[in-house]
């Protein structure tokens, strides 16, 4: 799994133009609920969802693949981490579970950006509620500081998904 689809230059400019931008996100159709968990999430089964589909290219330790930040020589970025050294926090909820459900190029391109991705999308693999415990636990991870950024950051889509 890599976030980030991008090739140089460009690419992350789009990218973080679009994470600067505070986008609404939509997932069109199915049944994903961007819009929050249904109930509480459980943050053990949380645990063993990230270490069986998500550390492969994470870490174990969500501490992301070494040069996150530069593109590989296949033009995409690397895994970043999903601790607070990383940009996971950064991202609202609803970013965070489209991202993951449909995966990063899918997402990217509802947004009207064209770009590859080695994030892939887990909808058919993940339920809603798996994906949304993975999200709680990698945020229970997150010092206080960091969760109340995020969290503001989530609310801050709900508000412009409402408008």
């Amino acid at each position: 799994m890599r976030v980030g689809a991008l090739l140089k230059g460009a690419g992350i400019l789009a990218v973080g133009t679009l994470i600067a931008g505070g986008a609404t996100w939509f997932i069109a159709g199915g049944s994903a609920h961007s819009s929050g968990p249904q109930g509480p999430v459980d943050l053990a089964a949380g645990a063993a969802l990230y270490q069986e589909h998500c550390a492969a290219c994470h870490g174990a330790q969500l501490e992301g693949q070494p040069d996150w930040r530069s593109p590989g020589e296949d033009g995409l970025l690397p895994a970043p981490p999903h601790d607070e050294t990383g940009h996971t926090w950064h991202h609202g909820d609803r970013l965070l579970f489209t991202y993951t459900a449909l995966g990063g190029a899918e997402t990217l391109a509802r947004q009207g950006m064209d770009f590859e991705s080695g994030m892939p999308g887990f909808a058919g693999i993940l339920s809603d509620a798996e994906i949304w415990d993975i999200l709680g636990f990698i945020k229970s991870t997150w010092p206080e500081r960091v969760r109340e950024i995020q969290s503001a950051r989530s609310n801050a889509e709900r508000q412009q998904q409402a408008n």
